[in-house]
Protein backbone atom coordinates (compact mmCIF):
# COMPACT_ATOMS: atom_id res chain seq x y z
CA UNK A 1 0.00 0.00 0.00
CA UNK A 2 1.34 3.96 -0.79
CA UNK A 3 1.99 5.93 2.34
CA UNK A 4 -1.56 7.78 2.46
CA UNK A 5 -3.19 4.37 2.50
CA UNK A 6 -1.77 3.24 5.08
CA UNK A 7 -2.15 6.50 6.78
CA UNK A 8 -6.12 5.62 5.81
CA UNK A 9 -6.21 2.68 6.88
CA UNK A 10 -4.76 3.28 10.07
CA UNK A 11 -7.01 5.70 11.18
CA UNK A 12 -10.05 3.33 10.25
CA UNK A 13 -8.75 0.95 12.05
CA UNK A 14 -8.36 2.92 15.02
CA UNK A 15 -11.80 4.35 14.66
CA UNK A 16 -13.05 0.71 14.64
CA UNK A 17 -10.97 0.34 18.28
CA UNK A 18 -12.11 2.97 19.06
CA UNK A 19 -16.21 2.66 18.71
CA UNK A 20 -16.98 0.26 21.56
CA UNK A 21 -15.37 3.06 24.00
CA UNK A 22 -17.27 6.12 22.68
CA UNK A 23 -20.62 5.21 24.53
CA UNK A 24 -18.68 4.61 27.71
CA UNK A 25 -16.54 7.47 27.51
CA UNK A 26 -19.87 9.48 26.68
CA UNK A 27 -19.98 9.82 30.92
CA UNK A 28 -16.26 10.81 30.78
CA UNK A 29 -17.73 13.78 29.62
CA UNK A 30 -19.13 14.90 32.87
CA UNK A 31 -15.34 15.76 33.85
CA UNK A 32 -15.22 18.03 31.11
CA UNK A 33 -18.47 19.89 32.35
CA UNK A 34 -15.68 22.25 34.82
CA UNK A 35 -13.14 22.42 32.05
CA UNK A 36 -10.84 19.45 33.30
CA UNK A 37 -8.23 19.84 35.35
CA UNK A 38 -6.05 23.00 34.89
CA UNK A 39 -1.85 23.79 35.63
CA UNK A 40 1.81 23.28 33.56
CA UNK A 41 1.86 20.30 31.79
CA UNK A 42 5.46 19.94 29.95
CA UNK A 43 5.92 17.23 27.61
CA UNK A 44 9.26 15.76 26.89
CA UNK A 45 10.06 14.08 23.45
CA UNK A 46 12.95 13.81 21.58
CA UNK A 47 15.37 15.37 18.69
CA UNK A 48 13.01 18.06 16.84
CA UNK A 49 12.12 16.50 13.02
CA UNK A 50 11.84 12.84 14.76
CA UNK A 51 8.35 11.19 15.56
CA UNK A 52 8.90 11.70 19.80
CA UNK A 53 8.86 15.43 18.94
CA UNK A 54 6.11 15.08 16.44
CA UNK A 55 3.86 12.88 18.47
CA UNK A 56 4.58 14.68 21.63
CA UNK A 57 3.07 18.16 19.69
CA UNK A 58 -0.02 16.30 18.69
CA UNK A 59 -0.32 15.20 21.89
CA UNK A 60 0.04 18.59 23.10
CA UNK A 61 -2.30 20.15 20.78
CA UNK A 62 -5.24 17.44 21.45
CA UNK A 63 -5.04 18.00 25.44
CA UNK A 64 -5.54 21.69 24.86
CA UNK A 65 -7.99 21.16 22.58
CA UNK A 66 -9.68 18.97 25.54
CA UNK A 67 -8.68 20.59 28.23
CA UNK A 68 -7.80 24.07 27.93
CA UNK A 69 -7.17 24.63 31.19
CA UNK A 70 -3.70 22.96 30.88
CA UNK A 71 -0.95 24.73 29.38
CA UNK A 72 1.01 22.41 27.34
CA UNK A 73 4.87 22.79 26.43
CA UNK A 74 6.54 20.30 24.37
CA UNK A 75 10.30 20.13 25.42
CA UNK A 76 12.92 18.73 22.72
CA UNK A 77 15.62 16.65 23.80
CA UNK A 78 17.96 13.55 23.46
CA UNK A 79 15.44 11.23 24.19
CA UNK A 80 14.76 8.72 26.13
CA UNK A 81 17.53 8.97 29.01
CA UNK A 82 17.59 12.41 28.88
CA UNK A 83 13.55 12.59 29.06
CA UNK A 84 13.86 10.29 32.10
CA UNK A 85 16.01 12.39 33.73
CA UNK A 86 14.02 15.24 32.83
CA UNK A 87 10.82 13.76 34.81
CA UNK A 88 13.39 12.51 37.94
CA UNK A 89 14.52 16.45 38.55
CA UNK A 90 11.06 17.88 37.98
CA UNK A 91 11.66 19.47 34.73
CA UNK A 92 8.99 17.60 33.01
CA UNK A 93 5.45 16.42 33.98
CA UNK A 94 5.44 13.83 31.61
CA UNK A 95 7.61 12.15 29.08
CA UNK A 96 8.10 9.40 26.29
CA UNK A 97 10.57 6.79 27.15
CA UNK A 98 11.56 3.25 25.03
CA UNK A 99 10.28 0.65 27.33
CA UNK A 100 13.78 -1.17 28.19
CA UNK A 101 14.86 2.25 28.92
CA UNK A 102 11.81 2.72 31.01
CA UNK A 103 12.30 -0.79 32.37
CA UNK A 104 15.95 -0.15 33.32
CA UNK A 105 15.42 3.11 34.98
CA UNK A 106 12.12 1.75 37.39
CA UNK A 107 14.71 -0.88 38.39
CA UNK A 108 17.85 0.96 38.96
CA UNK A 109 19.96 -0.65 36.07
CA UNK A 110 22.19 0.96 33.79
CA UNK A 111 22.55 3.68 31.75
CA UNK A 112 20.53 4.71 35.88
CA UNK A 113 22.65 4.53 39.00
CA UNK A 114 19.80 4.16 40.94
CA UNK A 115 16.08 3.50 40.80
CA UNK A 116 13.84 6.26 39.48
CA UNK A 117 9.96 6.42 40.75
CA UNK A 118 8.02 5.98 37.56
CA UNK A 119 4.37 5.47 36.32
CA UNK A 120 3.15 5.21 32.90
CA UNK A 121 -0.43 6.77 31.30
CA UNK A 122 -0.06 3.68 28.46
CA UNK A 123 2.40 2.54 25.88
CA UNK A 124 2.02 4.52 22.50
CA UNK A 125 3.69 3.45 19.80
CA UNK A 126 6.47 1.07 17.79
CA UNK A 127 10.02 2.40 17.88
CA UNK A 128 11.78 1.21 14.84
CA UNK A 129 15.63 0.56 15.17
CA UNK A 130 16.94 1.93 11.88
CA UNK A 131 20.70 0.95 10.92
CA UNK A 132 20.89 3.19 7.85
CA UNK A 133 24.18 2.96 5.20
CA UNK A 134 25.05 4.79 2.18
CA UNK A 135 22.71 2.93 -0.82
CA UNK A 136 26.08 1.99 -2.76
CA UNK A 137 28.17 0.87 0.71
CA UNK A 138 29.53 -2.95 0.49
CA UNK A 139 28.26 -3.56 4.04
CA UNK A 140 25.57 -6.30 4.48
CA UNK A 141 25.18 -6.57 7.88
CA UNK A 142 26.30 -5.59 11.54
CA UNK A 143 29.48 -6.99 11.58
CA UNK A 144 30.43 -5.69 8.93
CA UNK A 145 30.97 -2.84 10.36
CA UNK A 146 34.53 -3.72 11.81
CA UNK A 147 36.60 -0.61 10.93
CA UNK A 148 34.38 1.75 10.33
CA UNK A 149 32.54 4.95 11.96
CA UNK A 150 28.86 5.27 13.16
CA UNK A 151 27.01 7.11 14.89
CA UNK A 152 24.54 6.02 17.08
CA UNK A 153 22.83 8.54 18.05
CA UNK A 154 22.43 11.52 21.04
CA UNK A 155 24.50 10.67 23.86
CA UNK A 156 21.34 10.71 25.82
CA UNK A 157 19.12 8.52 24.17
CA UNK A 158 17.37 5.37 24.20
CA UNK A 159 19.11 4.60 20.87
CA UNK A 160 22.90 5.34 21.84
CA UNK A 161 22.21 2.51 24.38
CA UNK A 162 20.55 0.09 22.30
CA UNK A 163 22.71 0.82 19.86
CA UNK A 164 25.94 -0.28 21.96
CA UNK A 165 23.88 -3.04 22.68
CA UNK A 166 23.76 -4.23 19.15
CA UNK A 167 26.98 -3.19 18.01
CA UNK A 168 28.33 -6.24 21.03
CA UNK A 169 25.97 -8.72 19.76
CA UNK A 170 27.33 -8.27 16.85
CA UNK A 171 30.83 -9.21 18.15
CA UNK A 172 32.08 -5.70 18.32
CA UNK A 173 33.33 -3.66 20.73
CA UNK A 174 32.87 0.28 20.38
CA UNK A 175 35.26 2.34 20.71
CA UNK A 176 37.66 -0.64 19.51
CA UNK A 177 36.78 -2.48 16.80
CA UNK A 178 34.18 0.23 15.34
CA UNK A 179 34.56 4.13 15.78
CA UNK A 180 31.47 5.46 17.39
CA UNK A 181 30.07 9.08 17.31
CA UNK A 182 27.23 10.17 19.06
CA UNK A 183 25.72 13.01 16.51
CA UNK A 184 22.16 14.62 16.97
CA UNK A 185 20.05 13.28 13.88
CA UNK A 186 20.85 16.40 11.52
CA UNK A 187 24.27 16.06 12.08
CA UNK A 188 24.28 12.91 11.11
CA UNK A 189 22.73 13.34 8.20
CA UNK A 190 25.28 15.94 7.25
CA UNK A 191 28.46 13.49 8.32
CA UNK A 192 26.91 10.63 5.96
CA UNK A 193 26.51 12.69 3.42
CA UNK A 194 30.23 14.23 3.77
CA UNK A 195 31.65 10.27 4.06
CA UNK A 196 32.33 11.65 7.38
CA UNK A 197 30.30 8.32 8.95
CA UNK A 198 29.70 5.02 7.27
CA UNK A 199 26.05 4.62 9.27
CA UNK A 200 23.88 6.05 11.49
CA UNK A 201 21.96 4.38 13.51
CA UNK A 202 17.91 5.89 14.69
CA UNK A 203 15.23 4.62 17.06
CA UNK A 204 12.16 6.26 15.68
CA UNK A 205 8.81 6.10 13.81
CA UNK A 206 9.01 5.05 10.03
CA UNK A 207 9.83 6.90 8.37
CA UNK A 208 11.76 9.42 9.35
CA UNK A 209 11.90 12.50 7.60
CA UNK A 210 15.05 13.22 8.10
CA UNK A 211 16.18 9.77 6.63
CA UNK A 212 13.92 10.10 3.51
CA UNK A 213 15.77 13.17 3.00
CA UNK A 214 18.89 11.37 3.28
CA UNK A 215 17.56 9.23 1.09
CA UNK A 216 16.09 10.79 -1.62
CA UNK A 217 19.36 12.80 -1.98
CA UNK A 218 22.17 9.90 -1.81
CA UNK A 219 20.88 6.83 -1.20
CA UNK A 220 20.58 5.00 1.66
CA UNK A 221 19.97 0.94 2.40
CA UNK A 222 19.00 -0.40 6.08
CA UNK A 223 20.72 -3.08 7.61
CA UNK A 224 18.78 -6.10 8.99
CA UNK A 225 18.95 -6.64 12.93
CA UNK A 226 15.92 -9.07 13.67
CA UNK A 227 19.41 -11.66 13.42
CA UNK A 228 20.84 -10.07 16.84
CA UNK A 229 17.70 -10.70 18.68
CA UNK A 230 18.73 -13.61 20.26
CA UNK A 231 21.36 -12.22 21.97
CA UNK A 232 19.84 -8.66 22.34
CA UNK A 233 17.09 -10.53 24.71
CA UNK A 234 20.03 -12.97 27.02
CA UNK A 235 21.95 -9.52 27.71
CA UNK A 236 18.55 -7.83 29.69
CA UNK A 237 16.55 -8.57 32.95
CA UNK A 238 13.93 -5.97 31.81
CA UNK A 239 10.71 -7.94 32.25
CA UNK A 240 7.97 -7.77 29.55
CA UNK A 241 7.44 -7.59 25.71
CA UNK A 242 10.39 -5.75 25.20
CA UNK A 243 12.54 -6.72 21.97
CA UNK A 244 10.76 -8.00 19.12
CA UNK A 245 11.24 -8.63 15.10
CA UNK A 246 9.52 -6.16 12.87
CA UNK A 247 9.44 -5.41 9.05
CA UNK A 248 10.00 -2.52 7.36
CA UNK A 249 8.22 -2.74 4.25
CA UNK A 250 9.40 -2.49 1.06
CA UNK A 251 9.81 1.41 -0.32
CA UNK A 252 9.56 2.44 3.33
CA UNK A 253 12.47 4.79 1.75
CA UNK A 254 12.55 5.13 -1.97
CA UNK A 255 13.67 2.12 -3.68
CA UNK A 256 14.37 0.37 -0.35
CA UNK A 257 13.47 -3.98 -0.10
CA UNK A 258 12.06 -4.83 2.54
CA UNK A 259 13.63 -5.79 5.64
CA UNK A 260 13.11 -7.19 9.68
CA UNK A 261 14.56 -5.29 12.15
CA UNK A 262 13.73 -4.43 15.97
CA UNK A 263 10.85 -2.42 17.83
CA UNK A 264 11.00 -1.65 20.98
CA UNK A 265 7.46 -0.18 22.33
CA UNK A 266 7.21 3.67 23.77
CA UNK A 267 5.98 4.50 26.75
CA UNK A 268 4.04 7.79 28.02
CA UNK A 269 5.59 7.88 31.59
CA UNK A 270 5.36 10.38 34.64
CA UNK A 271 6.12 10.70 37.82
CA UNK A 272 4.40 9.27 40.71
CA UNK A 273 2.86 12.20 42.08
CA UNK A 274 1.38 13.58 39.00
CA UNK A 275 -2.23 14.49 40.01
CA UNK A 276 -4.99 11.58 39.11
CA UNK A 277 -6.90 14.55 37.34
CA UNK A 278 -3.98 15.28 34.77
CA UNK A 279 -3.38 11.30 34.45
CA UNK A 280 -6.68 10.49 33.72
CA UNK A 281 -7.31 13.73 31.02
CA UNK A 282 -3.97 12.56 29.54
CA UNK A 283 -5.73 8.75 29.18
CA UNK A 284 -8.59 10.42 28.03
CA UNK A 285 -6.67 11.72 24.95
CA UNK A 286 -4.88 8.52 24.28
CA UNK A 287 -8.00 6.71 23.78
CA UNK A 288 -10.78 9.04 22.83
CA UNK A 289 -8.15 11.28 20.57
CA UNK A 290 -6.16 8.46 18.87
CA UNK A 291 -7.11 9.28 15.51
CA UNK A 292 -5.17 12.63 15.93
CA UNK A 293 -2.05 11.46 16.93
CA UNK A 294 -0.53 10.47 14.15
CA UNK A 295 2.30 12.12 12.60
CA UNK A 296 1.23 13.29 9.03
CA UNK A 297 4.39 11.17 7.29
CA UNK A 298 3.57 7.96 9.39
CA UNK A 299 3.44 4.88 7.13
CA UNK A 300 0.82 3.19 10.01
CA UNK A 301 3.01 0.40 10.80
CA UNK A 302 3.78 1.08 13.53
CA UNK A 303 1.36 2.59 16.11
CA UNK A 304 -0.38 0.51 18.67
CA UNK A 305 -3.96 -0.75 19.19
CA UNK A 306 -5.57 1.10 21.68
CA UNK A 307 -6.48 -1.83 23.45
CA UNK A 308 -2.71 -2.51 23.86
CA UNK A 309 -2.28 0.87 25.80
CA UNK A 310 -2.15 -0.62 29.31
CA UNK A 311 0.86 -3.51 28.49
CA UNK A 312 3.77 -1.25 30.04
CA UNK A 313 4.98 -3.89 31.29
CA UNK A 314 7.53 -3.44 34.20
CA UNK A 315 6.73 0.54 34.58
CA UNK A 316 3.02 0.59 36.75
CA UNK A 317 0.50 2.14 35.56
CA UNK A 318 -0.08 5.40 37.02
CA UNK A 319 -3.59 5.18 39.24
CA UNK A 320 -4.80 7.76 37.52
CA UNK A 321 -5.09 6.45 34.92
CA UNK A 322 -6.19 2.82 35.62
CA UNK A 323 -9.21 4.59 36.78
CA UNK A 324 -9.64 6.63 33.63
CA UNK A 325 -9.08 3.12 31.42
CA UNK A 326 -11.99 1.32 33.67
CA UNK A 327 -14.40 3.89 32.68
CA UNK A 328 -13.37 4.18 29.43
CA UNK A 329 -14.20 0.51 29.02
CA UNK A 330 -17.01 -0.02 31.24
Amino acid sequence: MTGPTRRTALRAALGTACTGLVAAAAAADARHADRGPQGRLRIATGESGNFYAAFGQLLADQVRAVYPRLSCEVINSEASVANIRLLQSGRAEVALALADIAWAAHGGSAPFGRRVPLCAIGRVYENYLQLAVRAEAPIRTVAELAGRTVSLGAPASGGAVLGDRLLRAAGLTPGADVRVRHLLLPQAARAMRDGAIDALLVSGGLPLPTLSGLDARSGIRLLPLADLLPRLRSGTSSPGPGLEAVTVPAGAYRGTPEVTTIGVANLLLCRPDLPASVAAALTDVLVRRATHLVPATALGTQFLDVRSLISTGAVPLHPGAVLAYRELHG
